[in-house]
């Protein structure tokens, strides 16, 4: 319970920085991976960033909607739409990164780096025993 309530009170405090600066957690998820990977289809997208093809769908349409990505058929397969970011979604997505750092180091700070070693090995442990 411990880890659950902490968890879901890191991530409000996350999305609220992010919020602070224009974006949300969803888009910030969303530019990273897409920035990660020069083009990547719809389907990868949603493999990397963890929701159903739908759901990402809805983002996707409201971000172009905002001018911060396009999306395009490929030319060999048309099934499949590529996503890029656009100078506008480039733009915020330094933003967000500049606050995701500014949290990771917030959230980080006065924890020494021998146990935020040790801390990433029992959250290691833990996926791994219930198989993530």
């Amino acid at each position: 319970m411990n880890l659950a309530r902490t968890a879901k009170l890191v991530a409000q405090a996350f999305d609220t920085a992010l919020v602070e600066v224009g974006g949300t957690l969803p888009v910030w998820v969303t530019l990273l991976s897409v920035k990660s990977k020069e083009l990547a289809n719809q389907r990868e997208l949603a493999g990397m960033i963890g929701i159903q093809g739908a759901t990402l769908t809805h983002h996707l349409n409201a971000m172009e909607a905002q001018g911060l990505l396009t999306r395009r058929r490929d030319p060999q397969n048309r099934r499949v739409h590529q996503v890029a970011l656009t100078e506008t979604g480039e733009a915020l997505f330094e933003k967000l990164r500049l606050a995701a750092v500014a949290f990771d180091k917030r959230l980080r700070a006065g924890l020494p780096d021998d146990r935020l070693a040790e801390f990433a090995e029992v959250l290691a442990a833990l996926r791994a025993n219930v198989g993530g």
